[in-house]
């Protein structure tokens, strides 16, 4: 396969750039329009970052070929975690990579997806704390569930593991926080100092998978009744938080802010005859479960290709267009089973939407669980281990397992490092995991390319732009819009 050249990504012609750099403004006009309401300073923040991610007039790096000496820049991210597709892009492949590298042994994995009730979304989305209380009642039933059932069928009790990602997002942008968590479809027994066995457990039935969706939702209600919690959060900050109203209209699917608020959002294609049912999907009470998707032993690339999906950000820029009215369409990866195919949303109800999928800082949305958490004994002898040869660049990754010979697990006892750190992955070696071609290679010359410097300095980056003829401003943003009536005192 040929090697293909680097190209840089140029933010700044996408639709999510240009909504965001003409309404922006507008939107923070909305918000600031009560003075008695405030919007939190991350939100903003991380919303005024994104339209400095990827410009080069914003600071860069040099990348030059050791050999031909040509340079390439690459600019500058935003390191969001809300809804930049570039940033979330990079954070996905890296924990994809580390998780399939270092974390996760060749055992099979059933990926376990846990949906919320409307009512307690907003809930859960506005408390990160109360969020983790739900996460750990899941998790806690589907281990027990796990033990238990495998007791039944190998005689034996081991500890299994699980990883939890928290997404906040659905296909049509609504704030709704669900679980993804790929779990270790069996678990581990110690039966020495170095070595851990791994006994599977027998697939669940419909049956099974509906009575655990219930015992999870009953706990999940016993929580919320004995914390004297209800859908009217009545206890919240609504009157000073102007992200409160913005996130409760996100989970609903309708618009806070502007003349239209109130209104739902448009559902482009939708046929109410139609309806999709699925293997080992059950609801009760609002909760839904999934646990139809399992995973070999052997089969880790789609195990890396699960672990992106579970860990993807919220926005693909190739399903976004601008209709002619000036709305924002956003098509679905797959139809719904009502049939609808995309939403369409005015520009300032989109921006509400991306704020309100803003999580907050310090609060993880990656968690490990049983063997897989750090703190495990057993996750020294389960996980996979990177062994390096000194004549050989590729790594071959072993773990230590029932299927694996005794001669193997010794080696690999005798070369694991004490103390595990964790590997940081490049953006380059995650283009070359993600789209199979390694950046750093000059397609001229097959030169590897290095990076020479870092320019943040204005004045020198300003030089280099002029003297490449690339543009040394950001693209010209929006001033803001004020809301309807909120000079009507003074006639205008």
């Amino acid at each position: 396969m040929a090697q293909r050249s680097y190209e840089r990504r140029q933010p700044e012609k996408t639709v999510l750039y240009r909504v965001l750099a003409e309404g922006l403004e507008t939107f923070l006009c909305h918000v600031h329009a009560d003075p008695s309401r405030s919007l939190p300073r991350f939100v903003e923040r991380e919303l005024r970052a994104f339209l400095d991610c990827g410009l080069l007039c914003r600071g860069f790096a040099r990348v030059a070929c050791a050999a031909c000496q040509k340079e390439i820049l690459v600019a500058f991210s935003c390191k969001g975690r809300g809804f930049c597709p570039s940033c979330g892009a990079r954070r996905m492949a890296a924990n994809a990579a580390h998780l399939v590298d270092s974390v996760i042994p060749e055992v099979p994995v059933r990926q376990w997806v846990l949906s919320l009730p409307f009512d307690i979304r907003f809930r859960l989305a506005y408390d990160p704390k109360l969020l983790g209380k739900v996460r750990k009642i899941f998790l806690r039933a589907l281990m027990t569930w796990i033990k238990r059932r495998v007791k039944q069928e190998h005689c034996v009790e081991g500890k299994g593991g699980a990883v939890t990602f928290v997404q906040r997002f659905d296909s049509a942008l609504r704030l709704a926080p669900h679980f993804h968590v790929c779990a270790l479809d069996g678990v581990f027994v110690k039966t020495s100092e170095d070595q851990a066995f791994f006994y599977e457990v027998p697939a669940p039935s419909d049956a099974e998978v509906a009575q655990l969706n219930a015992t999870i939702a009953k706990r999940v209600l016993r929580l919320f009744r004995k914390l004297g919690l209800d859908a009217s959060h009545a206890d919240l900050d609504l009157e000073h938080d102007a992200l409160v109203p913005i996130a409760a209209a996100a989970v609903q699917g309708r618009q806070a802010l502007g003349p239209s608020a109130g209104k739902a959002a448009s559902r482009l294609g939708r046929d109410p005859n139609t309806e999709i049912l699925s293997r080992r999907c059950t609801r009760y009470l609002g909760f839904s479960l999934h646990a139809n998707v399992r995973l070999s032993s052997c089969a880790r690339e789609r195990l890396e290709k699960l672990l992106r999906y579970a860990a993807r950000p919220a926005i693909a820029t190739e399903r976004l267009s601008l209709a002619p009215d000036g709305r924002v369409i956003y098509k679905f990866k797959r139809r719904w089973k009502d049939g609808s195919s995309a939403v369409a949303l005015e520009p300032l109800a989109f921006i509400e939407r991306l704020a309100a999928l803003i999580p907050r800082p310090r609060h993880p949305l990656l968690t490990y669980h049983g063997v897989l958490a750090p703190a495990s004994k057993l996750r020294s002898l389960i996980a996979p281990l990177q062994l390096v040869e000194a004549d050989s660049p590729c790594q071959e990754t072993r773990v230590a397992n029932k299927s694996e010979p005794e001669k193997v697990r010794a080696a690999s006892a005798e070369r694991r490092p004490r103390q595990r750190r964790t590997k940081y992955y490049s953006w380059a070696e995650l283009i070359q995991r993600v789209f199979l071609h390694y950046v750093l290679l000059c397609p001229e010359c097959e030169g590897e390319r290095r990076i020479i410097s870092f320019i943040i300095d204005p004045i020198v980056i300003r030089k280099i732009l002029v003297h490449l003829g690339l543009p040394t401003e950001p693209p010209p943003r929006a001033g803001p819009r004020a809301p309807p009536g909120m000079f009507s005192e003074y006639g205008i």
